[in-house]
């Protein structure tokens, strides 16, 4: 029985995913939202994590830093992201964060499903619609600690909050932030959020 543990933060997309695994093949699955995923993860030991991208939150797991909510991927459970064509810089995260699988979430079920199956084995599953665009993405400009810090505050996070998980001292989370301002040609934090969202890197 392969383990799978869905992560998702709507209840009903991350229930419809777990439903679907289990009445297509001998899936053990749970699945929970991102609050609970460290601890999921490391109760249930998952053969597979799947990790849906695109919607709020997903950024925390994909965190570059190393520690904080990077646990869910630091764990020895490979990571099977879903995704869409649309958000290459968020394909360029997964591939620094060592996912094992990326699924093209305008793919058949089936697609999943195989997915599922190859990295559970130890082996690797590219979409090749999404393979075609991580190659055509423009590079992320961005540090992987100015993404961390960058995601935080997308996440409407303060930067106290910010320096106490990333453990920074609060005047290093201004400089990333400004840094990261600079570096995406915006006009404040806010616009960086706005132009990091629409490029897929936050």
């Amino acid at each position: 029985m392969t383990k799978v543990l869905v992560l998702h933060s709507v209840t009903l997309v991350r229930s419809a995913l777990a439903a679907l695994l289990r009445s297509e093949g001998p899936f053990e699955v749970t699945s929970a939202g991102w609050r609970a995923a460290s601890r999921e993860a490391e109760n249930l030991r998952p053969d597979v994590m799947v990790v849906d991208l695109d919607c709020p939150g997903a950024t925390a797991v994909l965190d570059d830093d190393g520690r904080g909510d990077r646990q869910v991927l630091a764990s020895p459970s490979p990571v099977l992201v879903l995704a869409s064509t649309g958000a290459p810089g968020t394909l360029h995260r997964a591939f620094r964060a060592e996912a094992r699988g990326y699924v093209d979430k305008d793919g058949s079920p089936g697609r999943l499903v195989r997915a599922v199956r190859k990295v559970a084995a130890g082996e690797r599953f590219i979409d090749a619609s999404l393979a075609s665009a991580f190659m055509e993405a423009d590079p992320v400009p961005l540090s992987p600690r100015e993404l961390s810090v960058l995601a935080r505050a997308a996440e409407g996070d303060s930067i106290a909050e910010i320096a106490r998980t990333l453990h920074l001292a609060s005047g290093t989370v201004r400089n990333y932030m400004a840094a990261a301002t600079r570096k995406t040609g915006a006009r404040n934090l806010i616009d960086a959020i706005r132009i990091s969202r629409r490029a897929g890197w936050v």
